[in-house]
């Protein structure tokens, strides 16, 4: 449960990276109507309609299930706030893949001991920008029909870019979703330019200078289809 609209959809596809089950909703009414079929339930505290502790302890009133805090609000009080409500664990923002995974799956094992630490991948949709289509469960991407053959990594950074069109998604992000924190910025660099060749054409992933990179394929794409 994310208010943000980007914040929102860039958390659920990496969730669906790992192989969850996303239901993503922006108001506190949604999630009052759809959390009784959810394993575990993420949830941003400043929401719209209803502060997030609040809706902490509706859902802690009648269910179990677990509950973990994603908020930018980091002092000490609003931790034993939202622990004292019912939360199960308290992530402040911003914060890392690799961490909100393993704090997944902790609290999956504490609630649900025979639970598969990785889950079976769910079904999504293509990702598509004019002739780009992006297939994320057989991770296969495709240009105007023709096999786009990609490598493990540059299918994970043209998926993280794709799924965020018009944003520009800084260099830090890219290395924290796509290799975990761990590579140089010149690896990064590499993958975009090889990228950019299999795509055909420079003007699907612009450079955004002392930033990051920023994905443009629907606009090139509607100009090229």
């Amino acid at each position: 449960m994310e208010s943000n609209e980007a914040e929102r959809r860039s958390l659920a596809e990496r969730l669906m990276r790992h192989g969850y089950s996303v239901t993503a909703v922006d108001t506190a009414g949604s999630a009052l109507e759809c959390y009784h079929d959810a394993d575990l339930v993420l949830l941003d505290v400043d929401l719209s309609d209803l502060d997030g502790i609040e809706v902490c302890r509706a859902i802690r009133d009648t269910s179990a299930v677990p509950i973990i805090i994603l908020t930018a609000r980091e002092s000490v009080l609003d931790r034993v706030l939202g622990l004292r409500s019912g939360a199960d664990d308290y992530i402040t923002k911003p914060y890392g893949s690799r961490e909100l995974i393993a704090r997944i799956q902790a609290v999956l094992r504490r609630f649900i001991p025979d639970r598969c630490v990785t889950p079976v991948p769910a079904a999504a949709e293509p990702i598509r920008h004019g002739p780009l289509s992006i297939d994320v469960d057989a991770r296969r991407v495709e240009l105007a029909g023709d096999l786009v053959k990609t490598t493990r990594k540059e299918f994970d950074l043209l998926l993280l870019l794709a799924s965020n069109p018009g944003k520009v998604i800084e260099r830090s992000a890219i290395t924290e979703e796509v290799w975990d924190g761990t590579l140089s910025s010149r690896t990064v660099d590499t993958h975009i330019n090889s990228l950019r060749k299999k795509l055909g054409a420079s003007e699907w992933i612009v450079t955004v200078r002392g930033i990051g990179f920023r994905f443009i394929g629907h606009r090139y794409g509607a100009q090229h289809a």
